[in-house]
């Protein structure tokens, strides 16, 4: 049990510390939405992204709050039965009605605890690195009490607006500036921290952190040099169709369900992401392959070897996060032809998307047939094909395609 004397110490020095930092570049979240409602609000995302930084500029809001990280060594055997002295080393502190709780997955049982904040009338704001925080048994407890948050790192936009450049370019110089910059976020991603200080070696400490300290430590992996290989692996083939048997007989693994296991991890600590192939049967759906995408291009290019191929799946992974940045629910098409993203609304499919580094006499009709052949199936009259450069309009019969450089859909 933790004495309500040293509580207070590392609230004092934890808050002096989180007070002290700037409050870096605003992300693109509905402030006022999360503010004017009484809702416990959960902000999740990959380490680094940010979280602790939106935490700011949300606390920043308030006149008064209470802060604390559960990342700190001093609270490394703090449980729910703790919670109650921590209330009372807070309200020592002085009076406030808002809590930020950072990092809260490292406390099982931290649920019951923001759940009576809430019915206490306190606001409460919680992170975690996790993409399962709220997934069963936890979300039970907080039905219909919390909004969430799923941070990423800088969109293209929050990477403009953190170089302080326009995002409506209005002239040729300030475009030429703004595909620029283009190009150096294609290669070397969204970190914030890696966008301030352009150090790629810090990029390998996300990775090694996740992997060892997200992963392997919290869920007890056994197998970690299988377990590396397959995250290596996967980083190395972003966009390709998977299937768990395939991989276990590519890493000699003798278990598909070990395969299974080590993704399923790597999901739910925002590494990678699978996308399932649209199919009308739901059994299909479940079993067919499966393509990986990563969470940062300049993360992939740090620990992946790069070949000149790259350049196609390194902007489908940039379109693919921003849509999952976006809230969109996300399936692949492929039939006699291909369709790289599907977009779902309440089960029907909205909006159908093609990616190409270019369009050209060799590409153009393989790349066009498969939009179409996707936007039949879904009944949908136009569709988008996005590539590096080109802005056009295509009509293919009854069909419409919009053809957009892939920075201005960004911008969008």
């Amino acid at each position: 049990m933790f004495e309500i004397s040293f509580l207070e110490q590392i609230i004092s020095d934890q808050k002096k510390n989180f007070t002290d930092k700037n409050f870096g570049t605003e992300r693109e979240v509905d402030f006022d939405k999360y503010l004017r409602n009484k809702q416990i609000v959960v902000i999740s995302g990959i380490r680094r992204s940010g979280k602790s930084t939106l935490l700011r500029q949300f606390a920043k809001r308030f006149s008064s709050y209470y802060y604390l990280t559960f990342d700190d060594e001093r609270l490394f055997n703090f449980g729910v039965e703790d919670f109650n002295n921590l209330l009372l080393a807070f309200k020592k502190h002085g009076a406030a009605k808002t809590f930020f709780l950072d990092e809260v997955q490292n406390v099982i049982g931290w649920e019951r605890f923001a759940r009576r904040l809430y019915e206490e009338g306190y606001k409460v704001f919680v992170t975690g690195s996790n993409a399962k925080l709220l997934s069963g048994e936890l979300a039970t407890h907080l039905t219909g009490r919390y909004f969430k948050i799923e941070l990423y790192p800088f969109s293209f936009r929050e990477f403009l607006s953190f170089k302080d450049a326009p995002l409506l370019p209005i002239s040729s110089s300030a475009t030429a500036g703004i595909l620029k910059m283009f190009d150096e976020y294609f290669a070397k991603g969204g970190f914030p921290e890696v966008v301030s200080y352009n150090d790629n070696e810090f990029l390998r400490r996300i990775y090694d952190d996740v992997l060892l300290k997200d992963i392997v430590a919290r869920f007890g992996v056994r197998e970690t040099k299988t377990f590396k290989q397959l995250a290596n692996y996967l980083f190395s083939n972003v966009g390709k169709e998977a299937s768990y048997n395939g991989l276990k007989n590519i890493l000699g693994v003798k278990s598909v369900m070990s395969i299974r296991k080590f993704v399923n991890f790597m999901e739910e600590a925002y590494l990678i992401f699978e996308l399932p192939k649209y199919d009308f049967s739901l059994k299909k759906q479940f079993v067919s392959d499966k393509k990986i995408y990563v969470i940062d291009n300049g993360l992939r290019n740090e620990v992946s070897f790069a070949f000149s191929e790259d350049r196609g799946r390194l902007l489908e992974n940039l379109v693919f996060i921003e849509l999952k940045r976006r809230g969109r629910e996300l399936f692949y098409f492929k039939d006699s032809g291909e369709c790289d993203f599907l977009i779902s609304e309440k089960n029907k499919i909205k909006e159908a998307i093609q990616v190409a580094v270019e369009l050209n006499v060799g590409n153009q009709e393989r790349e066009v047939n498969g939009l179409v052949e996707a936007m039949k199936m879904a009944r949908l009259s136009v569709g988008t094909i996005l590539t590096f450069g080109a802005e056009k309009n295509i009509k293919r019969g009854d069909f419409a395609i919009k053809v957009l450089p892939v920075w201005k859909w960004l911008l969008d």
